[in-house]
């Protein structure tokens, strides 16, 4: 939609962008777009978690640099600092927001985007985002409210597990409802996009799949993230180091015929388990070091089945339960990073409720209410 408008409203102005791979229109990069842009001054670009280019692994820092392209210099907000500088917006009359989101609080992108409105507040320096679809669609909404104790980089914000809102939508909530400090002052501007409704979920809007980052190399993997990520903190692997992360899931002790038999009695909408045997491996540009490489481990293989009809949170919430179970009766430690999953959920009550034998139907009711009380507040923002 910017690119329509030949970039108008950056005319005259220094522009910093805040982009990845996925900054893209048609095959076109936006940086080169802008940077050939008529009375547009490109002088910084800033790169999120895995990079500009997408290729770092989760968690790995990133370094600065200068594009080859364009020699202008990069700045990562996934090293030394998680949001941009004095130093680093000196010259800047606008941060411009332009990465594709997966809709998971936990995806590290929308964090990003939060502390960068922090700093352009902060500076006086305009901030636009150029709205993307929400992958999952816009209705689904699911998961525990993010509790002010749990905040960090993969919950900077009070918001559920699965939001269902796109980029644009929360750079509006944010600001409107005072979910991060500072930004009273922001002079926030959103480019909304055309032809998109809540009920469209990725493959409905006939755009090619961009893997988002190394472990989310298809629009599935993304549908099922915002359940299957809470096994990052488990014993068991969550599938990185395969070609299949977030799909595979298992460790060496898993019954895998009993855990897919499990999964598949509890009639998960859109959801079919398939017993699985796998073995993590470095896989350059995925995963260099995943958890247990290089072990033969059992589990289970997500199919989708009916993609509209997926509830991943849920999902997640009954793999853990069945694994729990299993672990339980096998004597071996399953929960290895409680503060992890406390971060994941957003809340300490998922692993509480999952020790004392709650029902994976009784966790998933526990969030109900908080879960209809941010619709309601969500509702004045959304675009679509």
């Amino acid at each position: 939609m910017l690119a329509d408008r030949q970039f108008e409203p950056l005319a005259g102005r220094r522009v910093g962008l805040i982009v990845n791979h996925t900054a893209r229109v048609d095959s076109v990069h936006l940086i080169d777009l802008v940077a050939a842009a008529p009375d547009v001054e490109l002088v910084a670009l800033f790169g999120p978690e895995h990079g500009l280019r997408g290729e770092a692994d989760a968690g790995e820092t990133v370094e600065d640099g200068r594009d080859d392209r364009t020699g202008v210099p990069i700045y990562s907000l996934y090293g030394d600092t998680r949001r941009p500088t004095a130093e680093m917006l000196d010259g800047v009359d606008v941060l411009v927001f332009d990465i594709q989101d997966i809709g998971a609080r936990f995806y590290t992108y929308i964090s990003t985007m939060a502390l960068a409105m922090q700093a352009a507040a902060e500076h006086g320096i305009a901030f636009m985002v150029l709205d993307r679809p929400n992958p999952l669609g816009g209705t689904y909404v699911s998961g525990f409210m993010l509790e002010p104790e749990q905040t960090s980089f993969v919950g900077q914000f009070p918001i559920p597990i699965a939001h269902g809102m796109t980029v644009g939508e929360l750079a509006q909530m944010i600001r409107g409802e005072g979910l991060m400090d500072g930004l009273e002052t922001l002079d926030l501007t959103v480019i909304p996009m055309e032809h998109w409704s809540r009920s469209q979920q990725w493959p409905d809007t006939g755009l090619e799949w961009v893997p988002t980052s190394p472990n989310i190399p298809d629009f599935e993997t993304a549908l099922i993230y915002p359940g299957a990520c809470f096994i990052e903190a488990t014993a068991a692997s969550e599938g990185r180091g395969t070609r299949e992360p977030f799909k595979l899931i298992g460790a060496p002790w898993v019954a895998a015929q009993a855990l897919a038999d499990t999964l598949n009695g509890r009639g998960l909408p859109g959801l079919r388990f398939e017993p699985a045997t796998f073995t993590p491996r470095s896989i350059e540009g995925m995963a260099s070091s995943p958890k247990l490489q290089d072990q033969e481990v059992h589990g289970v293989r997500f199919v989708v089945t009916d993609r509209q009809a997926v509830r991943p949170v849920e999902a997640g919430v009954h793999l853990l339960d069945a694994l729990y179970r299993q672990s339980q009766a096998r004597a071996v430690p399953l929960i290895t990073r409680p503060a992890w999953l406390a971060r994941l959920a957003g809340t300490e009550r998922l692993l509480a409720m999952l020790t004392d034998g709650a029902t994976p139907e009784a966790i998933v009711a526990a969030w109900a209410d908080e879960v209809e009380a941010f619709r309601r507040q969500r509702a004045p923002y959304l675009l679509y």
